[in-house]
């Protein structure tokens, strides 16, 4: 077999990237990383990354198997065991994970973490590393953006929401402006978090406040606030000062005071919110992570997706027939199948709730509210919500 049919590359060296890379490796496979090569500085007592993400029980499972989730440094890692959703007029969920018979609910990391543990083992493992760009393809190879031809039997794209390889490949895609804009930033908190991670939709958007390791400063959470882009916008143009006072004022009445008093700890940052999906296969091409899909992030549950599409793509090319090769079309049109269901049924989920809470029609108002006072009261269906929340 030449080597064209057995290298992999894997374009993209975010999380999702490295942890191709390395599963596949893992399971045997010839793998290749194209794209930037940037260390991660080192971590500093009582500073945090302003990315974090929530990591469900299935993706720390995957994690776990890859061999890095035990590279993670404990004390920066932060278990939510409780969740609390509040609608904008008496609406509340609660969902706790022993409810469920579970100890956690997922974790709270920060990227750079994640970041830097693949990266180690990724090292361990001598995983060629060519740190140029991606420039387009030609049969049976990746040509750099120094003209080098890297052989592939399969290039996977793992290079994000703008996907060069998404382009080059002709696959289809689709994308949606929500109009909407994230903006996160990390807070010192009055109250304790007590691992709970909260959420109100409101007027203003979707409000989630994570919880993350204390500080010398006190109670430490993560805001990610999703928020109609005229306001996100107004909000970011104004000098520091102020534009810390206002978002502090917001925030208590947002968060109607559940955690008492919440101060600005770090620099406001905002993304685009948008809604996408593509056909995420093509000869000898295949899709993870944001490449493929992106959701509204008002369930965390972006890079748990793409975590899921790395495990199901390897799972398949693993069990393929001996006589296939590694990006035959029959062979990646199972994983493309396998990871329809749930990649549709997070769309639908996160884009009706992003609907429902945006619509001001009194009747609307009502039985969403009303609806989420009956799921608190029901046990079986909490079981069910957590399960999903989990990635179970």
């Amino acid at each position: 077999m030449s080597m064209s049919t057995e290298n992999i590359v894997v374009c993209g060296t975010g999380i999702v990237g490295l942890a191709t890379a390395l599963g596949l490796t893992k399971a045997g496979l010839r793998v290749t990383l194209l794209g930037p090569n940037v260390p991660v500085p080192p971590a500093v007592p009582g500073q945090y990354c302003p990315r974090v993400y929530a990591i469900s029980p299935a993706s720390q499972c995957f994690l776990e198997h890859l061999g890095v989730w035990g590279m993670l440094d404990a004390a920066r890692v932060t278990p939510v065991e409780a969740m609390e959703v509040f609608g904008d007029a008496s609406g509340q969920v609660a969902l706790r994970a022993w409810q469920a018979a579970m100890p956690t609910l997922a974790w709270i990391v920060e990227s750079s973490e994640l970041e830097r543990v693949l990266r180690q083992a990724v090292q361990v493992f001598g995983i060629a590393w060519q740190a140029e760009k991606f420039q387009g393809l030609e049969a049976g190879a990746v040509v750099t953006d120094t003209g080098r031809r890297v052989p592939a039997g399969l290039v996977v794209g793992a290079d994000g929401a703008h996907s060069p390889v998404r382009a080059a490949s002709g696959i289809s895609h689709e994308s949606k402006a929500y109009h909407a804009t994230g903006l996160v930033v990390h807070l010192t908190a009055e109250l304790p978090h007590l691992n709970a991670a909260l959420q109100w939709f409101t007027t203003d958007g979707v409000l989630a406040l994570l919880p993350m390791p204390d500080t010398a400063d006190g109670h430490q959470v993560s805001m990610v606030w999703s928020m109609p882009q005229a306001q996100a916008d107004a909000l970011q143009a104004l000098p520091e000062a102020e534009r810390n006072a206002e978002l502090e004022l917001r925030l208590q009445e947002a968060s109607q005071g559940r955690l008492g008093k919440l101060t600005v700890r770090g620099v406001l940052a905002g993304f685009p919110l948008f809604l996408e999906k593509s056909g995420m296969v093509a000869p000898g091409v295949a899709l993870v992570g944001d490449a493929a899909h992106r959701v509204h992030p008002l369930a965390g549950q972006g890079l748990n997706l793409g975590l899921a599409d790395t495990e199901q793509l390897i799972d398949v090319i693993r069990s393929r027939e001996p006589f296939r090769a590694v990006g035959e079309m029959r062979v990646l049109s199972r994983y493309r199948r396998a990871r329809a269901e749930p990649v549709l049924a997070m769309r639908l989920a996160t884009d009706g709730l992003h609907r429902l809470f945006a619509s001001q029609a009194a009747p609307v108002a009502l039985a969403r509210n009303t609806g989420m006072q009956l799921v608190d009261r029901l046990p079986f269906i909490k079981r069910f919500l957590i399960s999903g929340a989990s990635g179970g």
